[in-house]
């Protein structure tokens, strides 16, 4: 069947001025178009119109107390999305972008309460991708913009991918190709001292105590509260497949029930014992290193979805610093192994 979103191929590295402007046109007049970030693919909305970006929240069934991040083309526009501009920002943005670290701080008056979930702090970043850049500065206004998925699912990291969840709800969708870096930028809430990450990403924790050169915390440095979404990516439930999902210890195949059929997605270098001839998967994926896992586990994810296969088993990373990012999203988009399926 014809798509009902009409999707608008281009280079990223030479964007077609005229889709552009086709597409700025279209988040001027408060409409929804879908673009490709380094990271995933987003779902745009003017962020200083709020019925604008409440079509966002409409389109993806996202609850209203999850915020969105907000993309500006440079530095001087996330300046005016914010009250606060600390010296570390300064350093932070200097380090990192365009980049995939959203830095949470005090909001202006300008962003709605709609993009904030009504909290008083906005999370800003500069996108590495030109489309998303040419797309923000051909718009003359920032850009709230959350995957572009139904909420809780899998991630877009292809055109296609949006399509499969999103068609027919928003009005374009720009084609740029496959994102790079895989996963949803680092989160990192400078209104706090020291200052914390909120969601892991590409960007490291370590990376950026570097760049500020003082303490930073991670999230094993401070209890979660579940009731205190600061920051899109702290739903329990988050980035999962709709074939139902389990993570399993390396050892642990003996567990696996005989019927039906399955994948496995194995992280890391651990060596994997998978039973018996008669529990062996249907098909297994090995991403050995994060960067490798990063860039590609959401591609499997949304394949493994049109498979048909009955169930989808995990064997997590190894708990180090570098996994870290990979490992929280393995943990919201699945549960631990049951006694049966």
């Amino acid at each position: 069947m014809p798509l009902l979103t009409p999707v608008i191929p281009l280079n990223d590295d030479e964007p077609d001025p005229r889709a552009v402007t086709k597409a700025a046109g279209i988040l001027r007049r408060g409409g929804l178009v879908a673009f490709a970030t380094e990271t995933v693919y987003g779902l745009g909305a003017d962020a200083t119109n709020p019925e604008a970006v409440a079509r966002i929240f409409q389109a993806k069934g996202r609850p209203s107390f999850n915020p969105l991040i907000v993309h500006t083309d440079r530095v001087e526009m996330a300046r005016d999305c914010v009250l606060q501009w600390p010296a570390s920002a300064d350093v932070l943005a200097h380090c990192f972008w365009p980049g995939p670290l959203t830095l949470v701080l005090p909001r202006a008056a300008n962003i709605p309460d709609v993009v904030t979930a009504g909290r008083d702090t906005v999370g800003v970043r500069i996108p590495k991708s030109r489309v998303a850049r040419a797309l923000i500065e051909a718009t003359g206004r920032p850009i709230a913009a959350p995957s572009a998925n139904r909420s809780t699912g899998i991630s877009p990291t292809e055109a296609w991918h949006v399509s499969n969840d999103l068609d027919g709800k928003i009005d374009l969708i720009l084609d740029s190709g496959k994102t790079g870096v895989g996963i949803e930028s680092t989160v990192l809430d400078l209104t706090t001292s020291p200052p914390r990450v909120l969601r892991p990403g590409s960007i490291t924790v370590e990376q950026i105590r570097e760049a500020l050169g003082c303490e930073v915390l991670g999230q094993a440095d401070f209890p979660p509260d579940p009731h205190a979404h600061s920051s899109p990516g702290q739903m329990d439930v988050h980035y999962a497949p709709r074939t139902p999902t389990f993570r399993i210890e390396p050892n642990a195949f003996e567990a696996l029930p005989r019927e039906g059929r399955w994948v496995l997605i194995a992280l890391g270098e651990t060596p994997i014992d998978e039973g018996p001839p008669g529990r062996r998967p249907d098909r297994q994926i090995r991403l050995l290193t994060p960067t490798e896992a990063e860039a590609s586990l959401y591609s499997h994810l949304q394949a493994i979805d049109l498979s048909g296969v009955d169930f989808l088993v995990i064997v997590p990373p190894p708990d180090e610093p570098r996994w870290l990012a990979i490992r929280d999203r393995i943990w919201r988009a699945s549960r631990p192994w049951p006694a049966s399926v």
